[in-house]
């Protein structure tokens, strides 16, 4: 079989197009890049919704834990606490099984103890959490001046808030919230790991890596592609949020701007 034929068969495996059987034997390097390929659209996927949905509800608990307001800083205050306070993985654990308890209740949850949906949500939740923290120090950094001259201009309320300090906030905190994007889309490797069943048993690309890894007793080949993938997307994040924060420094003297540094979490 030629490398172009298994591309078309195996290519989007993982979305449940294409050869159903995966290879058994006289594996190719081809059919590795392929598969581990095919299933890093599922890592894409979870990265990509969890990361837009996230920053939204980052966003709001910023402005609620920097609120005077009890009733508004509390749940915000608790809200990061327990999913930063807390690993990943065992929020993985005890999601599966409360959907699971409320898919007795409900069949509306049935969905959410698939991966496509269960998984996201924690993701979703997990990096609202330390986005918000992210935003809540940036809020606090934002300079009185340009506060007191925003109230000099006649600005108040949402019109404040959407011109001067949500675009502050962003620009202050964008290159720590970038290395935030980044472990985002590392930690959906998790998700292999979570009990969370994938759909229709097609696998992400760490349940690809594994599948070869075991039948070839030789993990060194496998592995090796999921990581090169992976700096891949890393790259192509870093050049994304790069352009954004450039866009959200122009109005700056080249020598105020905020340089993008990646600093990678060890530990979570």
């Amino acid at each position: 079989m030629s490398c172009w034929a298994t591309i078309q068969d195996y290519g989007l495996r993982s979305i449940g197009m294409g050869e159903r059987l995966l290879p058994r034997n006289d594996f190719t390097l081809c059919q590795q890049f392929t598969l581990i390929g095919s299933g890093m659209v599922w890592n894409i996927y979870f990265g990509v919704l969890a990361l837009l949905a996230g920053f939204l509800l980052a966003t709001a608990l910023a402005v609620g834990k920097s609120s005077r307001h009890r009733l508004l800083r509390k749940p915000a205050e608790w809200f990061i606490f327990l999913f930063r306070g807390s690993p990943l993985f065992i929020q993985f654990f005890f999601a599966y099984f409360l959907f699971l308890s409320l898919k007795s209740v409900s069949s509306f949850f049935d969905a959410f103890t698939s991966a496509w949906l269960g998984a996201l949500v924690v993701l979703f939740f997990n990096t609202a959490a330390y986005s918000g923290e992210i935003f809540y120090g940036a809020l606090l950094s934002i300079p009185r001046g340009d506060l007191e001259a925003a109230d000099a201009y006649g600005f108040s309320g949402w019109n404040k808030f959407r011109r001067i300090t949500w675009p502050t906030m962003l620009r202050l905190a964008w290159p720590a919230y970038t290395n935030e994007a980044i472990f985002l889309f590392h930690a959906t490797t998790l998700v292999f790991f979570s009990g969370f069943p994938a759909l229709q048993q097609r696998g992400d690309a760490l349940y690809y890596a594994s599948y070869f890894a075991d039948k070839t007793f030789n993990p060194f080949i496998p592995y090796p592609i999921l990581a090169m993938y992976f700096i891949l997307l890393t790259l192509c994040v870093v050049g994304l949020f790069g352009v954004i924060n450039k866009r959200l420094n122009r109005h700056l003297p080249a020598e105020r701007r905020a340089r993008m540094r990646i600093r990678p979490n060890l530990l979570r």
